[in-house]
Order: structure tokens, then sequence, then C-alpha cells
């Protein structure tokens, strides 16, 4: 068993969500039990992953989207008061990190995609350092087909592909998510290529002009991992019972 404030305080130091400007709070989102012995992590704090979360006898649940979205005015009404109202019934915490958990170099969103691509970020880019890049190498894609190969192998689904001219890869760039805004910076920072989770109307047009692809695979497809990592962390940490639920999401 390990005290709520103290795995706060942990994560508080190990992810630094203070160096983030986000859009929700990052941390305790809502306060259940002193004490956590069991603890569920899930990527979005969705009613399926916290009646899940009950069946199993959390005692916390760690997410990456917590309970508030950009744009939210604040009532608890509707689809919010459902979720905070079963876990205040079972008296469960739930911790939530958006961009702190994007950004992480180790367990994050984006370490954590890279590894499962083989690919070993060496710079970042964009706004808030949250892009990575990497030398494609020689064991990498050799081109936008075989890249997304690889990314429809690792994340079990195919990613829309715009090839863009169809050049060698050489360096590699990704944000999880819904990076799409971060393409021009890729570009910028020397890609060939570029994964994420979201397209916009725009980047078509940018693909087929700058000749550098883009691969759009999913915002949760490409965010499952970053949870269970910081997850099995904590239970290490800690001593903790740790499982991974996941919410399929085709989004």
């Amino acid at each position: 068993m390990a005290q709520r404030g103290e795995i706060e305080s942990h994560l508080a130091a190990l992810l630094t969500p203070e160096r983030f400007k986000d859009y929700g709070p990052n941390g305790l989102q809502v306060e259940g039990r002193a004490e956590v012995g069991r603890l569920v992590s899930g990527v979005t704090a969705s009613l399926a992953l916290i009646e899940a979360a009950v069946a199993h006898g959390a005692d916390a649940i760690l997410v990456h989207h917590g309970l508030f979205w950009r744009g939210q005015d604040g009532r608890v009404t509707g689809w919010l008061r459902q979720r905070l109202a079963l876990l205040l019934a079972h008296d469960i915490s739930l911790y939530a990190y958006h961009l702190p958990l994007d950004a992480h170099a180790e367990l994050g969103n984006n370490a954590q995609l890279g590894q499962r691509l083989g690919l070993l970020a060496d710079a970042r880019f964009g706004e808030q350092d949250l892009g990575f890049i990497a030398a494609a190498g020689a064991a990498g894609p050799a081109d936008a087909a075989a890249l997304a190969a690889r990314v429809a192998l690792a994340l079990g689904r195919a990613p829309l592909l715009l090839p863009g001219d169809g050049r060698p890869l050489r360096r590699v760039a990704w944000c999880s998510g819904g990076a799409q805004g971060y393409f021009e910076a890729a570009i910028a920072a020397g890609a060939d290529a570029f994964i994420t989770g979201e397209i916009s109307e725009p980047q078509a047009h940018i693909a087929r002009e700058t000749g550098v692809a883009f691969l759009a695979c999913g915002h949760h497809a490409t965010e499952r991992y970053g949870a269970p990592a910081l997850g099995a962390h904590l239970a290490m940490q800690f001593g903790l019972q740790h499982r991974f639920i996941e919410i399929d999401n085709p989004a």
C-alpha cells in the first residue's frame, strides 16, 4: 500500500507538470481513499474505464485524458456528472497527466511510441518541445510506404498515409494524439515523414506541396502506451498491483 499523496508527490517530481501550459489540471483530479494498493491505468477517464476499474477493485486510476477538456464550461452535468459520481461513490482517486505524459523522455507517449516503431529520438521540436525526431537508420523503413507498414504492424491498424514525393526516409518525426498542427515544425526540423494521431484539411495540401509524408495513425492508437508504462513504474516504485485496461476507441 502507498499513500495517495505520496504517489501524487512522486508523479509531480517525475513529470514536472508545472513546466507545461495545458488546458486542464494535471495531477490528482479526484481525491479518493487515502491508501492505494490497486492501480488501474487507461488512456481516458471514460465511464467505461471507471466501471472496469470499479469491477477490478481499484483504489486509484491513472490516465492521460482526465475529466476536463478544452472548452468545458465547468458545470457538473451529463456525462461529467456520471463519471464523477461513480468515482466518488467508490472512493477512487483519479490521477491525470496530459502534456507531461506526452513529453516524458522514457515513460511518455512519444517515447513509448518511438520504441514500438524502432525510433530513438535524438532531438525535440515544436511548441513545448513535445515533438520527437530521429534518424530512420540503416535498418529503418526505406520510404513512406514501408513506414506505414511498420506503423500498421505496431499499432494494429493501418494509418492514413499521404506519401509525399516518395523520397527515401532519413529523418522521421512524430508527436502522438492531435498534433497535426506540428507538421510544419516537423518539416522545419528536417523530417522526411511525420507521424501523429489525427489529420485536418491543411495537412493534405502541405504534404503534397512539400513532399514530406504524413501519417495519421489514430489519436487513441498513438497514446495507448504512456499510461501503462507509468502505471508499471508506480507499481514497481510503491509495490502496487497494476493493471492497464484498454477501452477501444476508433478515433
